[in-house]
């Protein structure tokens, strides 16, 4: 206590606290690089920073796995709307086909008995 007290009376500057014992101090906080692992010994800060990384993370994810959803969804109607049509035209091509031998057996004259 008498250390900061002299430096108030003596007109210095007040020197900041040495950092506790076992905490990474404000410095080293702020040079850490984000991608590097963290020190066992982590502040509520990392704990908070690390928090609304994996939040911001996880909304990324979502978004990226709905969009991915939708065209899963638009690919498939996709699909299916053109087996429609296939279908369709194999059933109009097999209903011209039907009608067109109906036609032409009409016009086979009858065997004779």
């Amino acid at each position: 206590m008498a250390a900061p007290l002299d430096g108030m009376l003596s007109g210095q500057p007040p020197r900041p606290p040495p950092p506790l014992q076992g905490l990474p101090s404000h410095a080293s906080l702020l040079q850490a690089e984000p991608d590097a692992p963290r020190s066992s010994n982590s502040t509520l800060v990392d704990d908070l920073e690390l928090s609304f990384e994996s939040c911001f993370d996880v909304l990324e994810l979502r978004n990226e796995l709905q969009q991915k959803n939708a065209l899963v969804q638009k690919h498939w109607q996709q699909v299916l709307e053109d087996i429609n049509v296939q279908h369709k035209k194999l059933s109009n091509i097999s209903q011209d086909s039907l009608a067109y031998l109906q036609q032409a057996s009409a016009s086979i004259p009858m065997p004779l008995k």
